[in-house]
């Protein structure tokens, strides 16, 4: 096989893992961006819970306080797996 065929082969190949490359960071971002929407829902969650825990006029339980963390905790952790996504 002559350099220049190697070469063409080369070339093939890196193009071809281009693209799969390109395919799949596409894909990971439409995921990461569905998640990313998914959290957004979450966000809005927690806010008018902290909200409302911030309201002295409110009467807030631990239970509800409690509850409140979890959804920060969860919130947290997929804002970790996105970015995570995002950096691999």
């Amino acid at each position: 096989m002559s350099i220049q065929n190697e070469f063409e082969n080369l070339l093939s190949k890196l193009n071809t893992e281009r693209e799969e490359l390109q395919l799949k960071l596409h894909l990971a971002s439409l995921e990461a961006k569905d998640e990313f929407q998914q959290a957004e829902q979450h966000w809005q969650q927690i806010k008018q819970k902290a909200a409302e825990i911030a309201d002295d006029s409110i009467e807030t339980s631990e239970d509800f306080i409690a509850k409140a963390k979890i959804v920060g905790d969860e919130l947290k952790d997929t804002y970790q797996r996105i970015s995570k996504r995002l950096s691999e």
